[in-house]
This record gives structure tokens, sequence and C-alpha cells, in this order.
């Protein structure tokens, strides 16, 4: 199949929502809260239980749209909900009305303010940064979008230090925007090494912890992605235990290769989903890996079951 980058899948998907069958993605991750949600829009037409805040953790299930990006949105989107699901994750703008349409939450929204490679890290980046969640946030608010995504930028031989004031400074101009329509902006920690996202600098938690307390916003939130953090990091659960009033939403993968959250990989992922629930998050976690055993719906079933049940 041929490679997708996360980015180009989501771009991809304006295709897929008018119907269109899409190339699948292939394995690499390349690609691309209002406060944490509390699960008050899961009671959407068309959803059903098994993926609504389960009594033991709170937490709201969701699926990133770029991993299934073979399926048109429409037809994906009543795949998910006939699932049990209640959100979709990294949709555009153009398609949360297809998400809503099937009784969908769009749970975290991509408006465009930079990309992985081009991020808050560069000042060059920040009028675009700024003008994308100056303009979608205020409909974010009208169409209950609680979350926005924005990254902090590849390194091009920038030192920590000026990277992460820059990333300070765009931010604070950011955050009272979303301030105001109580959305919140979320950056992603993904990790740098080869077969990810190679001179992303934001591929630790301690960087981007340094920066969004500094903010002080309570609407500028961290989007701890595991898989990258376990290739980058490891120590899951003591990390997001501690961190967890900077962390505002979660990304699933299987390590290695971002399959199936399963016994096939080195992460277990009921006790992850304990761990999170432990901490009060009643925001939403994402599945976000790309399935390898031939049947895609009926993996997401299986993921969305065990972290119902941990």
């Amino acid at each position: 199949m041929p490679n997708l980058t996360r980015r180009q899948a989501i771009r991809a998907t304006g295709a897929a929502s008018l119907g269109l069958v899409l190339p699948g993605c292939d394995g690499q991750p390349d690609r691309p809260g209002r406060a944490p949600n509390t699960g008050d829009d899961t009671g959407r037409a068309g959803a059903r239980s098994a993926a609504e805040p389960a009594a033991k953790t709170g937490i709201t299930q969701s699926v990133a749209r770029w991993c299934y990006a073979d399926i048109p949105l429409p037809s994906f989107c009543a795949s998910v909900a006939d699932i049990g699901l209640t959100a979709m994750d990294l949709l555009a703008v153009d398609e949360w009305a297809v998400a809503h349409d099937h009784g969908l939450v769009v749970s975290c929204g991509d408006v465009g303010a930079g990309t992985i490679e081009d991020g808050l890290n560069e000042p060059r980046n920040h009028p675009t940064i700024i003008g994308a969640f100056e303009e979608h946030i205020p409909r974010a608010a009208r169409e209950d979008v609680p979350n926005v995504i924005c990254f902090f930028g590849n390194r091009r031989g920038m030192d920590d230090v000026p990277a992460i004031d820059n990333s300070i400074r765009c931010l604070r101009e950011c955050a009272p925007i979303a301030e105001a329509e109580g959305v919140t902006i979320l950056v992603e920690v993904l990790n740098s090494k080869p077969g990810g996202h190679v001179d992303y600098i934001g591929d630790h938690m301690s960087y981007a912890l340094e920066i969004v307390r500094a903010v002080e916003s309570p609407r500028v939130r961290i989007l701890y992605d595991v898989f990258h953090m376990q290739i980058m990091e490891g120590d899951i659960i003591s990390t997001l235990t501690d961190a967890a009033e900077w962390i505002g939403h979660y990304h699933t993968g299987g390590v290695p290769g971002r399959a199936e959250i399963d016994d096939t990989q080195e992460l277990y992922y009921p006790a992850i989903v304990r761990a999170i629930g432990d901490t009060g998050f009643s925001g939403f976690m994402a599945h976000e890996f790309i399935p390898r055993s031939g049947d895609p719906l009926g993996s997401l079933a299986q993921a969305v079951e065990l972290c119902a049940n941990p």
C-alpha cells in the first residue's frame, strides 16, 4: 500500500467524506480539550454504552480517523457509532459536520495550526498558528469540539532554550483565545527516532511540561501519546501519574509497530487505562493504532472492549 503520513491522511479524508475510497495507512508513525472533557457529550444518538465513560475510569474512548483512511468517512462514522464509540479524533474542520451527523463528538479537531514539522518553536510559524486558532476556536466552541491540536515543531538545529521560550510566547498569545471560548489547545509529544518523527523537538515529557507549566492556562494541555512516549522514554504509568495535572488527552498504539493494543505488544493497556482513571482524568483517550489483523473494525471493537473493562 502507498505510504501515508498522518498529516496526509487527515487531509485526504476530505475526499473520503465525499465517499471516495482512499489508500490505506502504512505502519510508519510519520504523520501528523475546553479543559478535559467530562463526558457530558457522550449521549448522542447512535452511540451505545460500551464506550461511554467507564464507571471504573471516567475515560471516554475515541478513534483517530487517519488510521482508517481507506474507509469513506460517512461509512466509518456509522461503523464507529455501531461499535459503541461516541467520538472521533483528528478531523479537519470541514469534516466535523459528518461526524456530528452520525452522533459523534469530534474529540480533537485539526484546525491547521501549524504542522508537526513547522510548529511552536519557530517564530515565523506563530502568525499561522495564532491565526488558525483565532479563526477556528470560536467555531469549535459552537460545534462542541472540546480540543484542538498543535505541535512543537522540528528542531532544525535549534537549542532547547530558545525553542522553549518561543513556544511559551506563542501559547501565551493563543491561550486567551481558548480560554474565552472554553476550548483546550493540545500540544502533542511524539517520538523522534528513525521510523517516527525524526528531528521533532517535543520528544520528551520534560520538554512539554516546562512549556505548558510556564503558560499557566487551564486551556493549554499536553496530548500524551502512549505509543510515542513508550518509544522515547518508557515509564508510562509513573510519567502520566506525575504529569496528570497537565495532560488533557491521550492516544493509544501498540509497541512495536503501532499495531493493535493486544497481547502481541510490550504495553499492557488494561493497567495503563486503570492508571489514567486513578488520576481522575475524565477526558478522551483516542485509539491511534494501525490495524494489522485484516479486520480493521474488529480490531477497533476489541480495543474498545479492552479499555472499557480494564
